[in-house]
């Protein structure tokens, strides 16, 4: 109630994705009616089932691999440590009933930890890391003590290797301050190892699907609202495509009109992820669009290509989604692109048409 005028204030409310007043003639004080921004209702239209895309519902990616590790150390790309992005101090608190106590915190200075990072702990500690990732998804042809004793072995070279280094050049003066740099920064050491033992060893991808639905369409979406600019569309099993930038607009448009295009969908709540592991965790990685080309093709489109190492594997994820999804043979050819200018879209099309 307004204290001023003893009236009721008024009330909005949002019905079926249409704004509007309960008092429509009230306003505030500058003389207009608040109101909730105009929400578009996103849904799947029957009637352009032709528009359909279909795709592999895929939960991992498993790995025939070579019994023999051969794993080329030169060859891999130089793994660079920031020192000034790794943490040389912690405060330690003890945990009480699931939470932290810190009223009792006490710091650690990690270079003390040194009498307990012992060169032979370290291979040890990270070959264990880069075999366990390997176990998860590996189709194992060999005794798992013999494998692990491999990956021991490429692990030790790599430590010891010029393939790793420490900037600044400070912490590569004293042995104390490069195990303590290899430490504090052991899951980039294993995921960047890990990346390239896969990428030489693997003979075949053998992907996992999900039991409970094996393939996804754009027709399982479920329907919903943005306040977000879209725009109607033709091509596409999705009544508009919403952008999240001037660059998709432009580009869905491009899609729109190429004549290479029999179907397309933005990649918003269609379910479509890509796994992958950065930094020690599984994310979901979800490109932009999908593409049905003329040629019976279908293509992965991603835009606003950036060179990030988060960016990279998320790429390096989705080549080796479609790779295994070619190799599988059962859902058509697939490929993968990234637009790096708003006008490539069309060379980009025309580049998986001619090959």
């Amino acid at each position: 109630m307004d204290q001023g005028t003893d009236l009721f204030t008024a009330e909005y409310v949002n019905i079926f994705g249409i704004p509007f007043t309960f008092l429509p003639h009230e306003s505030t004080s500058d003389g207009q009616a608040p109101t909730t921004p105009p929400k578009t209702q996103i849904e799947v239209l029957k009637d352009k089932s032709q528009y359909r895309i279909d795709w592999p519902n895929i939960i991992r990616i498993d790995r025939d691999m070579d019994q023999k590790l051969t794993v080329d150390i030169q060859s891999i790309p130089t793994l660079v440590l920031d020192a000034s992005q790794t943490r040389i101090r912690a405060d330690l608190a003890p945990v009480i009933e699931g939470k932290e106590d810190f009223t009792r915190c006490t710091e650690i200075d990690l270079e003390k930890l040194d009498r307990h990072a012992r060169t032979q702990n370290i291979v040890f500690n990270t070959a264990a890391q880069v075999y366990e990732m390997m176990d998860k998804t590996w189709q194992q042809a060999g005794t798992k003590y013999g494998l692990f004793g491999q990956v021991i072995g490429i692990t030790e070279n790599f430590l010891k290797s010029e393939r790793i280094k420490i900037n600044p050049s400070l912490y590569e003066t004293t042995p104390v301050r490069r195990r303590l740099m290899l430490i504090m920064n052991m899951n980039r050491i294993v995921q960047h190892l890990w990346d390239y033992i896969k990428m030489e060893q693997t003979r075949k991808l053998i992907p996992v699907f999900d039991t409970r639905k094996r393939i996804r369409s754009t027709a399982d979406m479920m329907t919903w609202y943005t306040s977000k600019p879209c725009s109607i569309t033709e091509k596409s099993h999705i009544s508009h495509c919403v952008y999240d930038s001037a660059w998709e607009d432009t580009e869905s448009y491009s899609l729109e009109k190429n004549e290479n295009v029999v179907a397309w969908a933005k990649n918003d709540h269609l379910g479509f992820e890509i796994y992958y592991l950065f930094n020690g965790v599984v994310k979901k990685y979800i490109p932009d669009f999908l593409i049905k080309l003329k040629n019976g093709k279908n293509l992965i489109l991603e835009t606003k290509g950036q060179e990030t190492e988060r960016d990279r594997k998320k790429r390096s994820a989705l080549e080796e989604w479609v790779r295994a999804v070619n190799e599988n043979g059962e859902f058509g050819e697939w490929c993968n692109d990234v637009s790096y200018n708003i006008k490539d879209v069309d060379g980009i099309i025309k580049k998986w048409m001619d090959n």
